[in-house]
């Protein structure tokens, strides 16, 4: 009756890993949202080893393919906001999420470190929804 599974495509963001161990930028796969009406970006940490680091979240968007006319995301764009994303040494093992409900084709995430001198475990997953074709690929392509 409620069918999620159908109606919504996880695009991967950011795989995975140990994460990193100074204050890289994090950059996020360039997420295509043609043939989707909403888009959700979802957080993951792991253990985050320094005691004082900060990772702030920008979400970009544009129409080219390549991103080369990004341009931060007005906050009338989000769903939520960059600061409740945003995370510190504090948030081990949870999740955040942030949505964009603007016009563009093309989004990006970049997650930036301060502070950090351990490691910092994170994944991104875009989460696209409201198909116009259903069902989705499982899995999907």
């Amino acid at each position: 009756m409620f069918d999620l599974h159908n109606n919504v495509h996880p695009v991967l963001g950011l795989a995975p890993s140990a994460g990193p161990s100074d204050n890289t930028a994090q950059v996020c796969a360039i997420v295509d949202r043609q043939g989707y009406e909403s888009l959700e970006y979802i957080i993951a940490t792991g253990t985050l080893v320094d005691a004082d680091a900060t990772f702030t979240v920008l979400l970009e968007e544009g129409d080219n393919a390549s991103l080369s006319d990004a341009a931060a995301v007005a906050d009338v764009d989000l769903i939520g906001t960059e600061a409740l994303a945003s995370f510190t040494f504090a948030d081990d093992s949870k999740c955040f999420k942030l949505g964009y409900k603007g016009g563009k084709r093309y989004t990006r995430m970049t997650i930036t470190p301060a502070n950090n001198t351990g490691a910092a475990p994170m994944a991104v997953v875009a989460v696209l929804g409201n198909p116009s074709s259903a069902p989705t690929a499982n899995p999907p392509a």
